[in-house]
């Protein structure tokens, strides 16, 4: 089995900056695609950044310029880089990874726990 944790959520002023780290952990071959989606209550889990094995990028389009996801494979850890933070980016922040298990040949999709980021003054 594989677990996702995330860290490094909090409360922060609006232009503050937030770092959020996910680690996956258990019985893992490789991790491909790793990505970082939000949720507000009431609304669908929207995708927020994801990063390739060979680092290619993607964004939301409101994110561009404040948000930098990166990935240490060496830690299988997926970082979010959150910069100039303003208050619609207020969520429940998940991340999600595609993962090899060892001994399987297929890739499964795996979530973490989610963790609060709430940007307020």
């Amino acid at each position: 089995q594989v677990q996702l944790v995330e860290s490094g959520g909090g409360l922060v002023q609006p232009g503050g900056s937030l770092r959020l780290s996910c680690t996956a952990s258990g019985s893992i071959y490789m991790v491909r695609l790793m990505a970082w989606y939000r949720q507000t209550p009431g609304t669908q889990r929207e995708p927020v950044a994801t990063i390739t094995t060979a680092g290619n990028t993607n964004y939301r389009e409101s994110v561009k310029g404040r948000f930098t996801i990166s990935r240490d494979d060496a830690k299988n850890t997926a970082y979010l880089q959150m910069d100039n933070l303003k208050p619609e980016d207020t969520a429940v922040y998940y991340c999600n990874a595609d993962v090899v298990q060892s001994g399987v040949l297929r890739s499964a999709n795996f979530w973490g726990q989610g963790t609060q980021v709430t940007v307020s003054s």
